[in-house]
Formats: structure tokens, C-alpha cells, sequence
């Protein structure tokens, strides 16, 4: 199976799409520029309330709304936690040692938070899941560091190996292995990539997740002061900040993805590609050429098919084989996904044919919960069927299709009325994108400017863009207003911007017919 990385780096984003045999399976985004919340971020919060009815409290970590710690997210060991960051704060002259840290009773599983959290409290916590709708952050105070090979437990002492290697005489030898190099204070869980590595390997990714661990606890030490962006931002506890960022959404998904079958990782930036190349190098330096810089005139996301396959694959209706079709609806609950034949008949007999249909029907819905990221609850109203085995079969299907997910899940045997029922882990919102075009002028009320005066507007934002920026840089266009713009040969709007402002014009399917986008750089 052929793998391919596609990386859009934009001014404001950046967007990752995954491609197997060169359809699209994952899309990620990441926002640039604001912090983000990202999953892994660590954080000192202050505790502002404790919710007894949710045996939780919401601590303020600089999001506009005060994110969730419950009470069995403390961990066993959020006694020595926090008595290792309250020594590391009083003393800012010299960090702690983990090996001679005194261990502190262990917190159960039962209790109350009110009895070993109150409102005030300075708080390490690390970001368990990204806010998503209404919702802010949830966090962890069981802190990891995630890489490549292995994962970093501060404070444990436990050694785990991931349960997908399934050779015993290899369990052992990592967890043999890892006992022999872990530094006393820390714990370690192996990842299913470490299979057959080598000592010397485990041994060097160790030693960088502890200095990873260190730099945050300096960061914790430093002194900090109310700077201006905290002051615009309402942001008035200075002790309230980012003491250690989670490496960016690409750099995480190569760090959880990447293997033999990838062929190339296409990047549009050469800052970012730079960063990749850095990071790939450290994992097998001899697929560093895989990584590779784009340099074509047409957008990154254009020239390998996504965004035709976002617009196609990414709407409330998408279809299937033979004619059949999924309804995708999002509710504040749950998910909803409506199972359609269509007007095509695969068999004559009725039952068969609804059989056929979901058994076809049950491959797209595991392809779009990865590609849409979709989490939380989710609803599959399949074509009702007479027979148990029929049932049964299906059940199995599915189970097996969502044994390759990544993502945390349950799935239950169809319902008595032919619903399934999914749990899929969620860390991050779903996937939204809005593939219908609504007119940029009109807002979708059904009358837009006319083109002439259109043309007039876009003269001014170009000359406007100018004005700011000088010369040079790049306009965006959907095809349609591209090729308008390209009228005639030297004579054209297209050739004069290019000599009077040195403006590209390029051509991007994503955008609406009367949409627009400047950018610095392609």
C-alpha cells in the first residue's frame, strides 16, 4: 500500500491530509499564530471552582473557557505531582531530582476532589482533549511525553508494552530492556514501533524524552511577568501559562504514522519541510528523500486530488458503490449516519440486496468516521433485515473494518429496530467542512453584484494589497474568475497586475466563484 503525507502550510493554518493509494483517509488542521490547546500541551492552571455534583473542578489554563479535571484524571501518584512542583517553584535556583523524590500516598479511585483540591490551587495539568463546541480543554494531571518508540511517565514506575506486539519473547526482551535504562522516578510505556529495535535506539529516545521532561520543569521554574498579550486578552494571573508545547499536528501525525509503505511527504513551505527532514531524520535517516518541497504553481491540495476529494467526500451525502449513499448529520449529542440503496438493485430478492447494500455501506462509514475524525456517540440506521444471521454477519463486518482505527471505540450489535450503535474516542472536533458554496456577495440571498462592478472591487483589493504589503505575492481565484481575469494575451487584468505589482494570479478549485484569498507567499 503506497502512504502519502500532503502538507498545505498557509499564513493562518495548516492542513495535513493523508492519502493511501492516493485516496484520501485522514485530514487534519492546525491552526497557526493562537494557541491552540493542542492535545499534550502542559500547563500551570489555577483551580477557580470545584463542582462536588461532578466530584471535578474547572481550572483556568488561558482559554476562554475554563477547562474540566475530574477527579479520577488526578492519577495514583498527583500527591508526588504536586508536591514535586510545589518544590520546584519554591526553590528556582536548581530543579528537584526525580530519583530522590519522597513518594506521598497514592490518590485512589474513590474519593472526593473537594478532599485533595481547593480553589486557588496552582495546578501542572496537560491537555487530554482539545476544546470542542461549547466545551473547553480537559485535562490530566498524569503527565506523558509522547515519541516515536516510547512514551515518558513522570513520577511512575511502571514499565508497560504496547498489547498489539504480539510476540511474547519480544515483550519481554523491551520490557527487560527499558527496565535496565529507565532513570529512577520515571515510568515508560513501549509503543507498538519499538518491535525489534535496537538498544542503542531506545536508549537515545529515552535520554531526549527526559530532557524534554527537564526543559518544561525550567520553563515552570522561570520567572514570569504580565506581558502585553495577556494584558489585551483579559489574562491577569500571570502564573497561569504554557509550560510545555505538544510538537505540531504534522510532526505528531509522522511521529504516530509513519512507516516502511510511505513513499513521499509533499510540503508546500520550505520552513516546514526543513523542520520535517530534521525530525525524519531522527527516526530513519535514510527517508529523508521521501520528504519533499512542492514548487508547482497550482495549490498543494489541487495538484494531488484533495480538494475535488474533500468537496466530494466531505458533504452530508456521500456515496458508495452501486449507487448507494450515506446521510452524515451532526447533532449536539450524537452523530447520525442514514444508510441509502438508492434506485439500483444489486439482487432481485429484497433481503439480499439490503444485506449487499449495508455489508458495501458499513466500508464507507468506517473510511469517513477516520477521514471526518468523528467521535463521541454515533447512531447507523442500516436497511432493515429479516434474517439474524444476516444481523450477525454485518455485526462482524463492521467489527472487523474498525479493528484497524487508531481511535479508541466500541461497537454494538444491531438494535431490534437496525440501528448500530459506535463510541469512538474524541480528542479533537470533527472534521467540518462546508462543501456547499453560499455566494460571498449576496450572503445566499439570490441576487449578486454583476460581474463588471465585481472586477471593479477586485482592482481595489489588489491595489489596496499593494499598498500594504508592496510588491509581489499571490491571488488566489476560483478557475472561473481566473480564466476572466486571463482575457486576451499581453492586453489582459491578468498580465497587467503582474507587471504593475508583480501579482500571481493562481488558480483554486476550494474557493468560491467570486472568493478570494492574497497570500505572501505560494
Amino acid at each position: 500500500m503506497k502512504s502519502e503525507l500532503i502538507v498545505d502550510v498557509r499564513d493562518d493554518q495548516v492542513q495535513i491530509a493523508l492519502t493511501e493509494d492516493d485516496r484520501l483517509q485522514e485530514v487534519n488542521r492546525e491552526t497557526r499564530g493562537v494557541d491552540t490547546f493542542a492535545v499534550g500541551n502542559i500547563y500551570y492552571g489555577r483551580v477557580r471552582k470545584i463542582m462536588p455534583a461532578l466530584n471535578a473542578c474547572f481550572v483556568d489554563v488561558g482559554h476562554e473557557k475554563e477547562a474540566f479535571l475530574h477527579f479520577l484524571d488526578l492519577g495514583a501518584e498527583f500527591q508526588t505531582t504536586r508536591a514535586y512542583v510545589t518544590k520546584a517553584v519554591s526553590d528556582r535556583r536548581k530543579m528537584p531530582s526525580m530519583s530522590k523524590l519522597q513518594r506521598q500516598p497514592q490518590t485512589g479511585k474513590e474519593g472526593q476532589i473537594s478532599d485533595v483540591v481547593n480553589v486557588g490551587d496552582m495546578l501542572l495539568v496537560q491537555v487530554s482533549k482539545e476544546p470542542i463546541n461549547t466545551k473547553g480543554p480537559r485535562l490530566t494531571t498524569e503527565l506523558s511525553i509522547a515519541g516515536r518508540n516510547m512514551v515518558l511517565m513522570p513520577f511512575s514506575d511502571k514499565v508497560m508494552v504496547s498489547s498489539k506486539i504480539r510476540k511474547e519473547s519480544e515483550k519481554s526482551r523491551l520490557k527487560q530492556l527499558v527496565q535496565s535504562i529507565r532513570p529512577t522516578g520515571y515510568g515508560v510505556i513501549v509503543r507498538t514501533v519499538a518491535e525489534d529495535k535496537r538498544a542503542s535506539e531506545l536508549d537515545a529516545e529515552l535520554k531526549t524524552l527526559v530532557k524534554r521532561w527537564e526543559d518544561i520543569v525550567k520553563n515552570l521554574q522561570k520567572p514570569v511577568k504580565l506581558n502585553e498579550t495577556k494584558q489585551q486578552s483579559g489574562q491577569k494571573d500571570p502564573e497561569i501559562r504554557l509550560v510545555g508545547a505538544e510538537a505540531g499536528r504534522t510532526i505528531g501525525i509522522i511521529r504516530d504514522l509513519f512507516s516502511p509503505s510511505f513513499t513521499a511527504i509533499h510540503i508546500n513551505d520550505e520552513e516546514m519541510c526543513e523542520e520535517v527532514k530534521r525530525y525524519v531524520e531522527l527516526i530513519d535517516p535514510k527517508a529523508v528523500k521521501l520528504v519533499k518541497l512542492y514548487k508547482g504553481k497550482e495549490p498543494i491540495f489541487d495538484h494531488y486530488d484533495i480538494t475535488r476529494q474533500m468537496n466530494t467526500g466531505l458533504g452530508r451525502t456521500v456515496g458508495f458503490k452501486n449507487g448507494g449513499y450515506l446521510v452524515i448529520d451532526k447533532t449536539e449529542a450524537l452523530f447520525a449516519i442514514d444508510v441509502n440503496s438508492g434506485s439500483k438493485k444489486i439482487y432481485e430478492d429484497q433481503e439480499e440486496n439490503a444485506f449487499q447494500y449495508n455489508m458495501l455501506a458499513a466500508d464507507e462509514i468506517v473510511h469517513q468516521l477516520r477521514l471526518r475524525d468523528i467521535g463521541g456517540i454515533i447512531i447507523v440506521d442500516f436497511i432493515d433485515m429479516d434474517t439474524k444471521e444476516h444481523n450477525d454477519q454485518l455485526y462482524e463486518h463492521m467489527r472487523q473494518l474498525m479493528n484497524n482505527d487508531r481511535a479508541k471505540h466500541n461497537v454494538l450489535p444491531l438494535s431490534k429496530f437496525g440501528l448500530m450503535q459506535i463510541t469512538r474516542q474524541r480528542v479533537r472536533p470533527a472534521l467540518n467542512i462546508d462543501v456547499m458554496e453560499v455566494c460571498p456577495t449576496c450572503g445566499g440571498k439570490g441576487k449578486i453584484q454583476s460581474s463588471m462592478l465585481f472586477i471593479d472591487t477586485l482592482k481595489q483589493q489588489v491595489e489596496q494589497y499593494y499598498q500594504e504589503h508592496g510588491r509581489g505575492g499571490f491571488l488566489y481565484l476560483n478557475p472561473i474568475l481566473a480564466a476572466y481575469v486571463s482575457k486576451g494575451l499581453f492586453g489582459s487584468t491578468r498580465s497587467q497586475w503582474r507587471r504593475q505589482y508583480g501579482l500571481t494570479v493562481v488558480e483554486d478549485q476550494s474557493l468560491g466563484i467570486l472568493q478570494t484569498r492574497f497570500s505572501e507567499k505560494s
